[in-house]
């Protein structure tokens, strides 16, 4: 036995893995257990504890609802403008044809979008140029969002104005009321329709900021009588209609001031005024058609400058024209082949015409049949003649 015994202590593989059991008595293993089941048991009460307290949500009622005293004057007002109005705002947009690279096919494929409004029960839709501009197709969505093919009935470029044409109902549409830009005061309140960024119907309000504005033209030429406002104008507002606080359409919002091209606080609108005279020559004619005199100009407004002189010189005078038989002449020469200078037309009407776009201005605010009396400088020799437009 006592062989066996001291074989078994030198083997030290076995006593490496007995000697830790073989060091821990009976008490000591008992003494073990009770410590982990007391730390078992305070840990689950602790765990119960952090439910009870953190995850238990009492119940809550919803707020009490404080009632309104009602609507003030001012937006009972721009809720009927707007439901007023609102049916008679469309929503345009330009389709461009499109060729498939690999299949060759042509499509069309939207290219923009804008804002419109009903003119008349005819079926007629007035809105900016440069909205349509370049469109192979046209469609109009009305307030019930139904859509319509539109037709491009007349151009104005000069004054940015265009006008469509859908084929609805004419219980669909609701033509919009028609008020005047002439007695319009800074500082009245406004309101614009329109659809900036594709969002349909929006309704933005401002005051008349500033009038007389002058703002350029996709030719080139420059649109008078602008009106300016802060009412929030922004892409895709193109074509709306800028109203009174009576409801009724004064301007055509045509274009924003702002580098980010979003809005700044300065937008411009077409005075109506000019929109109601523009509007009836596109839809007869389909383009602006402006009274004459029977001239040709020189449209270099230096020309007339370098002389030390203000207005427009004539160019030409048409034959059977009415400043012929006014007896105006042109620009001539001599045998000798001098240049003999043309009359200076100075003023219509006694206001001054200081270049062509004022001629032109003057003129389209007058009918065919109307008389006019224009001021002329020959040689430093000034007098007037009374010249009936055709």
């Amino acid at each position: 036995m006592a062989s066996e015994q001291h074989s078994q202590s030198n083997n030290p593989g076995y006593a490496h893995q007995q000697a830790p059991y073989a060091s821990i008595n009976g008490s000591q293993l008992w003494g073990r257990i009770f410590t982990g089941m007391l730390l078992s048991a305070l840990l689950a009460s602790a765990a119960t504890w952090y439910v009870v307290e953190y995850w238990h949500i009492p119940e809550v009622n919803a707020r009490r609802v404080s009632p309104r005293r009602g609507l003030n004057s001012g937006e009972k007002r721009t809720i009927r403008i707007f439901q007023k109005n609102s049916p008679s705002v469309v929503f345009i947009t330009k389709l461009q044809r499109q060729r498939d690279f690999f299949t060759m096919n042509v499509y069309q494929r939207p290219r923009g979008t804008g804002t419109g409004f009903i003119w008349d029960r005819a079926g007629h839709i007035v809105t900016n140029f440069h909205v349509i501009r370049g469109a192979s197709a046209v469609r109009v969505r009305l307030y019930d969002h139904s859509t319509w093919a539109a037709k491009v009935v007349g151009t104005a470029p000069s004054k940015d104005i265009a006008v469509l044409r859908i084929k609805a109902p004419r219980s669909k549409l609701r033509p919009i009321v028609v008020g005047r830009s002439s007695n319009l005061q800074v500082g009245q309140q406004v309101y614009a329709i329109g659809n900036p960024f594709g969002l349909d119907r929006t309704l933005t309000v401002g005051v008349v900021s500033a009038l007389n504005r002058q703002i350029k033209s996709l030719t080139g030429r420059p649109i008078q009588g602008v009106i300016q406002t802060d009412a929030a104008i922004n892409p895709g507002n193109s074509g709306g209609p800028l109203l009174d606080s009576s409801g009724r359409l004064i301007g055509v919002n045509t274009a924003i001031y702002s580098p980010s091209r979003a809005n700044a606080g300065i937008g411009f609108a077409v005075p109506v005024d000019t929109v109601n005279r523009v509007v009836p020559s596109l839809i007869k004619h389909g383009r602006l058609i402006r009274p004459r005199i029977g001239i040709m100009i020189i449209q270099d407004p230096n020309f007339v400058r370098s002389l030390g002189k203000y207005g427009v010189m004539i160019a030409r005078v048409s034959a059977r024209g009415p400043a012929a038989r006014a007896g105006l002449r042109g620009v001539r020469e001599t045998i000798d082949g001098d240049l003999i200078l043309g009359d200076i037309i100075t003023a219509v009407n006694g206001k001054k015409v200081r270049g062509a776009n004022d001629l032109l201005e003057y003129l389209e605010k007058r009918r065919v049949g109307q008389t006019v009396t224009l001021t002329i400088d020959r040689y430093n020799k000034v007098f007037r003649v009374r010249i009936r437009l055709y």
